[in-house]
């Protein structure tokens, strides 16, 4: 399948061909490593000044194909073992004038997330908000214990996102860190929707 952005007066082509693009298929096995990763990094995008087309990676293993040219998987994975942080691996193959962006708001979520981890100790609008999501979340949960909604990260909220973490397979740490805080508020819009619909 071949999207024609060519045809919408586009420059570029997008494939649903592992050959040339990678995409998600519903179904497919994933990979914790994997999921891992995208948790942390999905409201990250790239860009270039004055430049829309998407950019161009391959898949080469280096062995049966080789694209010297391109960013590919395993040519990353070395340059990543030489040291070489993200933004410096895509700056060796798309040049300086590339640049990492993060979202600031996420379509479907309540609020982002604060850019600090929440932990015993914190205080504030943004714990309080953590708080009430998490009590609606354990109407649908109810091993996740409901809390106090004061604001204050005490042991009693720790424990209830420990608790949620080992539900939801992240590691159970007690402590709101960027991929806990999105997990729970795709959670709790989700519990949301369906307490709408019943």
């Amino acid at each position: 399948m071949v999207s024609t952005y060519r045809g919408k007066g586009k420059d570029f082509t997008i494939t649903s061909s592992t050959a040339f693009d990678q995409k998600w298929i519903n179904g497919k096995n994933t990979y914790d490593s994997i999921s891992n990763v995208v948790d942390e990094i999905f409201n990250s995008y790239l860009s270039r000044p004055e430049v829309t087309q998407p950019i161009l990676t391959q898949y080469c293993d280096g062995k049966r194909v080789s694209c010297p040219e391109f960013m590919s998987q395993w040519g990353s994975k070395a340059l990543g073992d030489d040291g070489l942080s993200a933004i410096e691996i895509l700056r060796y193959y798309y040049g300086d004038d590339m640049y990492i962006n993060e979202a600031e708001t996420i379509s479907g979520i309540p609020a982002s997330y604060p850019g600090y981890e929440l932990t015993i100790g914190a205080s504030g609008q943004k714990v309080r908000q953590m708080q009430e999501q998490l009590n609606v979340i354990a109407g649908d949960y109810p091993l996740i214990p409901k809390i106090r909604v004061d604001g204050i990260y005490g042991p009693a909220t720790a424990n209830s996102v420990k608790i949620f973490q080992k539900i939801f397979h992240l590691p159970e740490t007690g402590v709101v860190d960027f991929a806990t805080w999105y997990k729970i508020s795709q959670i709790y819009v989700a519990v949301s929707r369906i307490a709408e619909l019943k």
